[in-house]
């Protein structure tokens, strides 16, 4: 658990899980009126910090320049929804809510702050007689629970005069890279028919017939008068043969273009209204200067 002193370095400072992972940042510390000790933090989650979740600050420590949890990233996001806004008050149902969340013991949370001397579970009436259970405090000052908002103050500061600051929220629009998908590529094998045409050359019997004549009589006549002979000629003929060579064709990568988009960013923030309480003294109003009527 965090002590008194040490809350002023963990608002607005980045909170981390379990895991060393970042959650979002811290925005609310939350007092025990029973104790005045830190019961809660509250954590700014999401892309834009649009979400506020509630954590069990009793088991958390203060490393370096961030408040370290004992609960994971997921499990933070999760917690049941509490409006922080609504008056910056816990009540004791949403505390059991919260506790059951997180597996904490609400019967024993609930003993402690009814044992004899404290001040109970129940809302306040502004007399001093009761206490809120889990009130937002003023952070770093002790004997202010039951008031939320500003850090580093407490009831007896100083007088605002005869003037006060109005502030407002302004949204920040960022982006983020995220993962959208991947692409490979992969190369496979197929057979297809190819046919071709290949001219092929062969040899054919022609029977040819010469007269006897003085040029070739006497090769004619060379052998006996009358007699058998046989004469023999070797055919030959071409076949198509078929054989094939991998040769490169082409390469083929992939490149990655980035291209730019115009998205029209929806969010909320929150002002704040001053406004004059009493008799109408005529005071003129500049209509943008924020004040209500």
């Amino acid at each position: 658990m965090i002590a008194q002193e040490q809350i002023p370095t963990v608002l607005d400072h980045p909170v981390y899980d379990t895991e060393g992972k970042k959650i979002g940042d811290a925005k609310h510390v939350f007092l025990d009126d029973a104790t005045g000790r830190p019961e809660w933090v509250t954590v700014k989650t999401g892309m834009f910090g649009t979400n506020e979740s509630f954590v069990p600050i009793k088991d958390a420590s203060v490393v370096s320049d961030h408040l370290e949890v004992p609960y994971s990233k997921d499990r933070v996001k999760g917690a049941p929804h509490v409006d922080v806004d609504g008056g910056g008050h816990l009540d004791a149902s949403e505390e059991q809510r919260l506790y059951e969340y997180y597996g904490i013991a609400w019967d024993e949370a609930w003993q402690r702050a009814n044992e004899p001397g404290d001040r109970g579970w129940a809302r306040g009436d502004g007399d001093g007689t009761a206490g809120a259970a889990g009130t937002a405090g003023l952070a770093g000052t002790a004997g202010t629970a039951g008031t939320a908002g500003m850090t580093g103050t407490d009831d007896t500061a100083a007088p605002l005069g005869d003037a006060m600051t109005r502030s407002e929220e302004r949204m920040h629009v960022g982006t983020e890279e995220v993962e959208t998908g991947h692409v490979r590529l992969r190369k496979y094998v197929v057979t297809e028919e190819v046919q071709q045409t290949v001219p092929v050359r062969h040899e054919e019997v022609r029977v040819v017939r010469e007269p006897i004549t003085d040029a070739n009589r006497d090769e004619a006549l060379s052998g006996p008068e009358i007699s058998e002979a046989e004469h023999e000629v070797t055919l030959h003929e071409e076949r198509p043969v078929v054989e094939t060579r991998a040769v490169p064709v082409e390469r083929v990568r992939l490149e990655t273009d980035e291209v730019t988009e115009e998205e029209t960013i929806t969010g909320q923030v929150r002002k704040e209204r001053i406004e004059i309480e009493g008799e109408d003294t005529g005071v003129a109003r500049d209509p943008g200067d924020g004040l209500g009527r």
